[in-house]
């Protein structure tokens, strides 16, 4: 067989059995190559058939109504054009680009032509300023650089050997349709990509260990870790995220998630993608669920993934005004509690169920098709994923412990859904992959019958509005100030965001406890960090340390967790300060 008609076998395996998990675990089996290219091997096969050919691949739909198709034909045509552009303006196999682009066709086009030419990929948010961007183009070595007008324009402040790419996208405001001029840096125009041959032959074939993806996560010790995806540890490895979803040939799959995270390339573009399916965009500046609903209906969206955050806020709009529900729908990030379950089941008729993977890998766990959910737990391990769970005192096989991945499995060997590794971080390498293990550094317990539920981080990562935030990044800034001698950052409960990061701080001498100080503090870390990094409280205290003089988190979360219950600050707690009460907004 091809390693088209291999790919295709796995995946029409596992669509036959979405709902027999026993028989998914024991009979499903990587498939395995030497050479693969998901934009030549997969994507331009189905833009061939007669059967998908003139299928949407892509559309988006924007607040105002208006709308962008794109056939699997048009997509694979198109990506060829801007992939014999990018190597005519002399982009080579094995360079890296940062892509920074909202939900536009161009981010699409990008992506199939990056991977065709061998160009390694490195997604990152909007959201980003410059002084997060500098870190990514050093550390990614990067040697390009795609956005629109606004992103180009913070680029004149990142240092580096790299050249930029000007997007202006389809529905562009006329000021931001001209090319913008970077000093000392060359910009390339990406609208005279079309303009370019839509027939692309491949150089060479493109072997399964080369690098495809570089994607940037939190840390907690340290700054955030660059993980190194190759050309199947994605493309083939989210088989498993396909059977989790329960995609189905010819879905329309919906899928609310910022592009820059791991999470949008899983759901909104290669699981759906395996499936042939059609990915469905909504482009929305503030949520509005009935506007949402609205908008499902008329596709006729058949999937839906959203993260916790926006489910909780549905479940406040009357769900009943969507008249055509998903056949699925699915959430990750954190579970949900059984009431947004219940409500959802009984308006739509579909059970949300929950699912465990991370940036480094596809899914892992989760609540899969046809399996009675257990509410507030991940589920069961997918195909191909051989997961147990080690006690991280006596390293043995435990009910709880952190979550690992046997990458020695009788039944699947190494999961292909996994990482290459942390690029450049031997010692980090060295401390995940051990012991025969993939260690994820998440803790979780299992019941009598398997089914796992998510217990914690082992660091002190924590979810705001869905987005992982990183109390050392945040911290990292905050003592920049002079008026910071030491800072903690906690999750403070919240009812929409789930928890918003909040400060604790110990002043410099000569600074007063008071709002001029928390002002003038929080006003710094909004023009340092991207808005969804926003510490929005401060407060001024002594912090907690054990003996050893490390600082502990765990006493001021229990504060703030008393503090949400009862109203009222715990006794001996300092002044808290409030964003909202201050007034502030970023200066640049």
């Amino acid at each position: 067989m091809t390693v088209t008609e291999e790919f295709r076998a796995a995946r029409d395996h596992l669509v036959s059995v979405q709902e027999d998990w026993n028989r998914a675990r024991a009979e499903f089996q990587w498939p395995r190559f030497s050479t693969f290219n998901f934009g030549f091997d997969w994507f331009d096969q189905i833009a061939s058939s007669p059967d998908r050919a003139q299928q949407d691949a892509l559309v988006i739909v924007e607040e105002d109504g208006s709308t962008l198709t794109r056939t699997f034909a048009q997509l694979s045509a198109d990506s060829n054009r801007v992939a014999n552009w990018l190597r005519s303006i002399g982009v080579q196999r094995g360079d890296r680009i940062i892509l920074v682009l909202g939900n536009q066709v161009e981010l699409w086009e990008t992506m199939l032509a990056a991977i065709k030419l061998g160009a390694v990929l490195v997604p990152t948010t909007t959201q980003m300023g410059a002084y997060d961007l500098q870190d990514r183009v050093s550390r990614a070595e990067a040697k390009w650089a795609v956005g629109g007008t606004e992103t180009l324009r913070k680029f004149a402040e990142v240092e580096g050997d790299y050249a930029l790419i000007h997007v202006p996208g389809v529905y562009a405001r006329q000021d931001q349709q001209q090319t913008p001029q970077v000093s000392g840096r060359s910009v390339h125009s990406y609208p005279e990509a079309y303009g370019a041959s839509p027939n692309l032959t491949p150089t060479e074939p493109t072997g399964v260990d080369e690098t495809m993806l570089l994607y940037f996560t939190s840390g907690t010790t340290s700054k955030p870790k660059l993980v190194e995806h190759t050309h199947t540890s994605y493309p083939v490895g989210h088989l498993s995220t396909l059977y989790w979803i329960g995609l189905q040939p010819g879905d329309v799959h919906l899928n609310v998630s910022s592009p820059g995270w791991a999470k949008h390339a899983w759901s909104n573009f290669f699981a759906p993608w395996i499936a042939e399916a059609t990915i469905y965009l909504y482009n929305f500046s503030a949520f509005d669920a009935a506007a949402l609903m609205r908008n499902m209906d008329q596709a006729r969206v058949t999937s839906f993934c959203a993260p916790p955050t926006v489910w909780r806020m549905l479940i406040k709009a009357d769900l009943a005004q969507l008249r055509n529900p998903p056949r699925v729908a699915v959430s990750a990030g954190e579970p949900l509690n059984a009431e947004v379950i219940e409500q959802v089941q009984r308006a739509w008729g579909c059970t949300i169920r929950d699912g465990f993977g991370q940036t480094e890998s596809s899914l892992q766990v989760a609540n899969t098709p046809g399996r009675q959910v257990k509410f507030g737990a991940m589920g069961l391990p997918l195909p191909g994923f051989d997961v147990v769970l080690i006690d991280p005192v006596t390293g043995e096989e435990a009910m709880e412990g952190e979550i690992c991945l046997r990458l020695d499995s009788d039944l699947y060997g190494r999961p292909v859904g996994l990482m290459k590794g942390y690029y450049g971080d031997d010692q980090k390498n060295a401390e995940v992959f051990r012991d025969g293990f993939y260690h994820t550094g998440d803790i979780a317990s299992r019941d009598e019958n398997g089914v796992i539920t998510y217990v914690g981080r082992a660091d002190d990562v924590f979810k705001s509005s869905d987005y992982k935030v990183s109390p050392f990044e945040l911290e990292s800034v905050l003592v920049e100030h002079p008026a910071v001698v030491e800072a903690a950052i906690v999750p403070a409960p919240d009812e929409i965001r789930l928890a918003i990061p909040k400060a604790y701080v110990a002043l410099a001498p000569g600074w007063e406890p008071d709002a001029k100080s928390a002002a003038e503090i929080l006003q710094h870390c909004l023009d340092k960090l991207p808005p969804y990094k926003r510490i929005r409280r401060i407060e001024f205290t002594e912090l907690p340390k054990t003996i050893s003089g490390k600082i502990r988190r765990v006493q001021l979360r229990k504060a703030e967790a008393e503090r949400a219950e009862t109203g009222q600050a715990p006794q001996g707690s300092g002044v808290e300060y409030r964003e909202e009460d201050l007034g502030l907004k970023p200066q640049r």
